[in-house]
């Protein structure tokens, strides 16, 4: 089973508030994957960032990047986000749209998800957490 990494657990990696590069290599033998919304999110805080923080930030992403697979946001994903959408709509426990999309490419593929911000996923009927 794959696993989708959450923005914030990139991020954190960055920062130095999490061993990024140590939680691969204990978990070499799994597949690791980031949904192509985060992808965007990672960018917009490339384009946000002041001119002494950017050539670091990008240079991060760009590595990251070249060893995590993305996955396209496809027909099946949008049919999955719809469906966590009205969940979280009818159940008065809507989160973030770029976290619908995520936990849609995760419950859409039967991939868990490696998040800080349990809170936003754990109402998500069908969503496996990975434990940080």
């Amino acid at each position: 089973m794959a696993i989708i990494l959450d923005t914030d657990v990139i991020i954190r990696g960055e920062k130095g508030t999490f061993d990024l590069s140590g939680w691969l290599t204990d978990h070499a033998t799994e597949e690791i994957e980031i949904a192509a919304i985060t992808v965007a999110e990672l960018w917009h805080g490339v384009e946000r960032a002041s001119a002494e923080h950017r050539p670091r930030r990008q240079a991060y992403l760009e590595t990251v990047f070249t060893f995590l697979p993305v996955i396209a946001y496809t027909d099946e994903i949008a049919r999955e986000h719809a469906r966590i959408w009205a969940e979280a709509e009818a159940a008065g426990r809507m989160t973030g749209y770029y976290d619908l999309i995520v936990a849609a490419t995760a419950r859409q593929r039967g991939s868990q998800l490696a998040t800080f911000n349990r809170r936003h996923f754990e109402h998500i009927r069908g969503l496996s957490l990975v434990a940080l």
